[in-house]
């Protein structure tokens, strides 16, 4: 699914000259739930934009699907982002005055899919992300922060996206509401299989992952599952 080797990504040039990333490697397999964690300045938002191929890095090969997205330009770049990658963002990005499936089907009317098709994978997608059929004609400025959160989940799902990438997903929620939008992810990986990279700052967050990548000043200083986490705090 994922392969990044020995990825490092430079800003600027002479004497201003920042590593964001200095030479990171990992895999991740095909149906894995797998949290990148780190301060601010770790280099998680770097390698968040090389993921979702938003960017491209200085050095080393990511490959997704088979595909060596490390070389590609901007369009098709675009065409990765369009086929293979769903995002889900902290601040949400729907249309606010747009019923919840306008929103989910928009993805799909710029793909080009017909009427009735995208209809019925909106509503699938809505309600894979724990939406019910009475929420479909809302619009999105009349929900909760957490259906628009799961709204913005099923926008990611619609595509059928190798890969669904949610970068600090819960940030503008509260503490139960995240829970329960995580809780969301977690079904989504183990129910039905699909792969999740979610980027986060904090710890309590990531736990709710299988697998824990952690950052710091642009290097791996851990990769833990949860399985040897569990064994390590009883021991």
């Amino acid at each position: 699914m994922i392969e990044v080797t020995d990825i490092t990504k430079t800003y600027g040039n002479g004497d201003t000259t920042f590593q964001a990333l200095k030479g990171v490697s990992f895999t991740i397999e095909d149906g894995e739930f797998v949290a990148i964690m780190g301060p601010s300045g770790s280099g998680k938002s770097t390698m968040m934009h090389i993921l979702g191929c938003l960017d491209i890095p200085t050095t080393g090969t990511y490959f997704l699907d088979g595909k060596d997205v490390s070389t590609m330009d901007d369009e098709q770049l675009a065409d990765i982002r369009k086929d293979k990658v769903g995002f889900v963002f902290q601040a949400f990005n729907l249309l606010p005055r747009t019923t919840v499936l306008r929103n989910v089907v928009l993805p799909l009317v710029y793909a080009g899919v017909g009427i009735d098709e995208r209809e019925k994978r909106a509503k699938h997608a809505l309600v894979s992300a724990g939406l019910t059929e009475s929420h479909f004609l809302h619009k999105s400025n009349e929900l909760s922060g957490g259906q628009i959160q799961r709204v913005a989940i099923a926008r990611a799902l619609v595509n059928e996206p190798t890969l669904i990438l949610a970068d600090e997903p819960t940030g503008n929620l509260d503490t139960k509401t995240g829970e329960v939008v995580l809780g969301t992810f977690q079904k989504l990986n183990e129910e039905h299989g699909r792969t999740i990279v979610l980027i986060t700052h904090e710890p309590d967050v990531a736990e709710h992952a299988k697998r824990i990548i952690t950052l710091r000043d642009g290097t791996i200083v851990s990769d833990t599952t949860s399985h040897t986490r569990r064994r390590a705090h009883h021991i």
